[in-house]
């Protein structure tokens, strides 16, 4: 539980809108000026954009709340050991600047801002924001999700043949994603966006009914995962224990209700 006080949820998103509007929008479809270069590959990118949203994210959301600190995905990069951060006792902001990068680079309108607030290995509050569209999804833990301030709930459970969504089999052992990608094509139609947030959204909106992610780095997912609980929505990790924005291994999978991820996580893998 937390002890201190989660700030006003609507500061928040518009200080995540405030920044996007100066220091992300600028930058996109203006590739002569973005400064894309790779990180780990090809796939994996970071903009001028990217860095300019964190380092101005970073003080407005630390002044909102004395004592807490910043986990961001470029600063990561840079720096590994900012990870532990979310172990220790103050509580820590958690920012992806822009997530979908490669869509960001490349002119698709499929991004979105992510932050999330945790303490002590727990997400307690957390932010979508998609700039292109002015979406914005929030929540605090026990209190709901919202999108743009209006209460939502997950698509109702369906059939698994029925049930669609992002099934994403990048960073898993290569058996596990083949097994994946020849399972999968029993179910629904499946919905890649190259944006978790993206994805999320969907989620949210009642148009996908299921996501599925490796490598669970907590500037994509711990926002979404407490966005999508907060709308009625189920998860786990693939072994059936509870998310959490410290497990950076393994995968997590969500589902419209308990019931549904049993169904699937049989399908997929058993």
């Amino acid at each position: 539980m937390t002890k201190f006080p989660i700030p006003d949820v609507d500061r928040v998103s518009a200080i995540i809108r405030e920044v996007a509007e100066s220091e992300i929008l600028p930058y996109f479809r203006d590739l002569a000026n973005a400064g894309i270069r790779e990180k780990t590959g090809p796939a994996d990118l970071v903009t001028l954009a990217d860095e300019a949203g964190e380092r101005a994210l970073t003080p407005r959301l630390l002044d909102l709340l004395p004592g807490s600190t910043v986990v961001g995905e470029e600063a990561v990069s840079e720096d590994k050991s900012l990870l532990d951060r979310i172990h220790g006792d103050a509580p820590v902001w958690i920012i992806d600047p822009i997530d979908g990068t490669l869509n960001f680079a490349n002119g698709r309108p499929l991004f979105a801002v992510i932050v999330a607030l945790a303490c002590r290995g727990e997400t307690v509050a957390g932010w979508i924001y998609d700039p292109c569209d002015g979406r914005i999804a929030t929540a605090v833990k026990g209190q709901g999700a919202y999108l743009n301030g209006t209460r939502v709930t997950v698509a109702p459970s369906v059939p698994l043949a029925e049930m669609t969504g992002a099934l994403s089999t990048r960073f898993c052992a290569e058996d596990l994603g083949r097994q994946l990608d020849e399972r999968g094509r029993s179910l629904g139609p499946r919905v890649c966006l190259s944006s978790a947030a993206q994805e999320y959204l969907r989620l949210l909106d009642g148009r996908a009914h299921f996501s599925m992610y490796h490598r669970l780095m907590p500037w994509d997912h711990a926002a979404g995962v407490l966005l999508h609980a907060e709308a009625g929505g189920y998860s786990a990790l693939f072994d059936g224990s509870p998310y959490r924005p410290t497990v950076l291994n393994g995968g997590v999978m969500l589902t419209p209700d308990r019931a549904s991820w049993e169904a699937m996580h049989r399908h997929l893998f058993g």
